[in-house]
């Protein structure tokens, strides 16, 4: 493969690291269903902006068109909120760390999900010793008066969850434009993120029995901080990322792009210590670690190198 790719799969990981520093930044003035439906709205105005460019038709299959519905609220709006949501009680560095843990959960929902890839045994250890990985990750937090944090653990791997039903979903869209796909879900999640942040003061309201009168979450923003971060994170984390996603897979494969999992959370460690001076543990570390010796083994190829060869009869 060619260096320049290589180059782009380290840029990808890198600027998808970024993104956990930016919503750090961006839960200090909005709420994380704001940060949500501001990523994907500045998101999908991009993608269309280049969707347009490239002149590119419209499918006229209309029953496509709720399935990317489904695709933006699975791979966006949802994960797009429980990450911030995570970052308001745990440290920017250790939710990307979590983020890295997307094969693990991906292994799993492919397992259960109708005609998904079957787990082959490297796989099912590289699970198993992800996972040994977070509750090391975690252990820090778990003791008493910890709750929040725990909290805000779950809801990041939930994140990963959402990725994974997502990647066994968006198969269905193999015969469409990359640039439609990326375009027309961003724009699903925008319609219905939008309202919901809006909405959000009375519809908690009602599951809490609290609901008092009309009320709306109008956000304001005041630093400039937060507006460079709302940009950062639509224009480069969301619109470009995934744009480049689209144009590197038919080009690099599927099992290369993933590599990018591992460049991810390391971005996102050393944004979180260095610019947001995040507190980290040696139990942190040794929860990395294990996590990237999980994802060495759910790749496989390290593995097989290992492995001995079987002599010939």
């Amino acid at each position: 493969m060619p260096l320049r790719y290589w180059a782009l799969i380290i840029l990808l990981g890198a600027v998808w690291g970024c993104s956990f520093l930016f919503n750090a930044i961006l839960i200090r003035e909005i709420s994380p269903l704001w940060v949500s439906a501001g990523r994907v709205t500045i998101g999908a105005v991009i993608c269309w902006i280049f969707f347009l460019g490239t002149r590119k038709p419209l499918p006229r299959d209309w029953s496509l068109y709720p399935q990317f519905l489904v695709l933006g609220i699975l791979n966006y709006a949802i994960p797009f909120a429980l990450f911030p949501y995570a970052e308001m009680t745990v440290a920017s560095s250790i939710v990307g760390v979590i983020n890295g843990m997307t094969p693990m959960t991906t292994v799993i929902v492919s397992q259960l999900w109708p005609g998904g890839e079957k787990a082959t045994w490297n796989k099912v250890i590289g699970v198993l010793v992800g996972f040994l990985g977070a509750i090391i990750l975690a252990s820090p937090s778990l003791g008493e008066g910890a709750s929040a944090q725990v909290v805000g653990l779950l809801a990041a791997l939930a994140a990963t969850c959402c990725y994974a039903l997502t990647l066994n979903y968006a198969r269905r869209f193999k015969d469409v434009d990359s640039a439609v796909t990326a375009s027309a879900s961003l724009t699903g999640a925008a319609l219905v993120s939008i309202p919901i942040a809006l909405l959000w003061p009375m519809i908690a309201g009602v599951f809490t029995g609290s609901a008092s009168g009309f009320a709306l979450d109008i956000p304001a923003i005041t630093r400039i901080e937060t507006w460079g971060a709302l940009f950062g994170i639509g224009v480069f984390s969301t619109s470009f990322s995934f744009l480049l996603v689209y144009w590197l897979l038919p080009k690099v494969g599927a099992t290369n792009l993933s590599l990018n999992t591992f460049i991810t959370p390391i971005s996102a460690i050393l944004l979180g210590v260095l610019v947001l001076h995040e507190r980290f543990l040696p139990v942190h570390i040794i929860g990395i670690v294990v996590i990237f010796l999980g994802l060495v083994f759910i790749d496989g190829r390290l593995v097989r190198r290992w492995m001995p060869k079987p002599k010939p009869a």
